[in-house]
């Protein structure tokens, strides 16, 4: 029997409101709950990509890693998010590691189940074409971090991204993120990420507290550069 957590997290995720009674119920009967410890792999990169995996509980990120130990992390699903449905869609092994950054609980939709409404159901269709769009546009927008903001924009930046009403839709204004997972989440280190977020602070645009941040001007984050972005060079062309 699938735990309350897990049915509930299922009934009220965006893609649910696309299904009938009768699906979402076989949904619920087919799919089964993980519990993952602090740096256990959710998906590991090569192995075969069998599940469609929800955040009942916890964070995840989603990073590739070298042969000599470097990894370059993506973005992290938190409570509420999905992932994993681009390997879903392409046959294969997993292409990334989704590593738990704290215990994380996850609902596990199996490949069948998966196929099974993307053949039959124009509506959950729409739903994965909205979320990939979602996700490729954090992607984008990640790389124009990387490559043109400095360090505290990136910070701010990384925090707003969480905002995705379709990624990430149990958002509240409260960020419940340490220090080390925002730095870990906007390639920066723990030292440099404290450093941005008291510097966002002074800016009014969120309150350090403890467990996290608290968001108080979003709009302003997803468009700070700082004096460091300001300096940052322009794109070739």
């Amino acid at each position: 029997m699938p735990s309350k957590a897990m049915e509930s997290m299922l009934r009220e995720s965006l893609w649910a409101k696309t299904l009938t009674d009768e699906e979402l119920d076989r949904v619920v009967r087919e799919s089964h709950e993980r519990e993952v410890p602090v740096a256990g792999f959710v998906m590991r990169q090569g192995e075969p990509a069998d599940l469609w995996f929800g955040i009942i509980e916890g964070l995840v990120k989603m990073s590739v890693s070298q042969a000599d130990g470097r990894v370059s992390t993506f973005t992290g699903v938190t409570a509420g998010g999905w992932a994993g449905e681009g390997s879903l869609l392409n046959p294969g092994p997993w292409r990334y590691d989704g590593v738990a950054m704290r215990a994380t609980r996850v609902a596990c939709v199996p490949r069948h189940t998966f196929e099974r409404l993307v053949s039959t159901n124009l509506g959950f269709n729409r739903f994965l074409l909205s979320h990939i769009n979602a996700r490729l546009s954090l992607f984008i927008g990640l790389m124009e971090f990387d490559r043109l903001l400095g360090p505290d924009a990136r910070v701010a930046r990384c925090l707003a991204s969480l905002f995705d009403p379709i990624l990430y839709p149990q958002a509240s204004s409260f960020v419940r993120l340490s220090q080390d997972e925002i730095g870990l989440l906007s390639a920066v280190s723990r030292q440099r990420a404290n450093r941005a977020l008291h510097e966002l602070e002074r800016a009014g645009l969120l309150r350090v507290e403890h467990g996290g941040v608290e968001v108080i001007d979003l709009g302003g984050l997803r468009s700070y550069l700082g004096e460091e972005g300001a300096l940052a060079p322009s794109p070739r062309r």
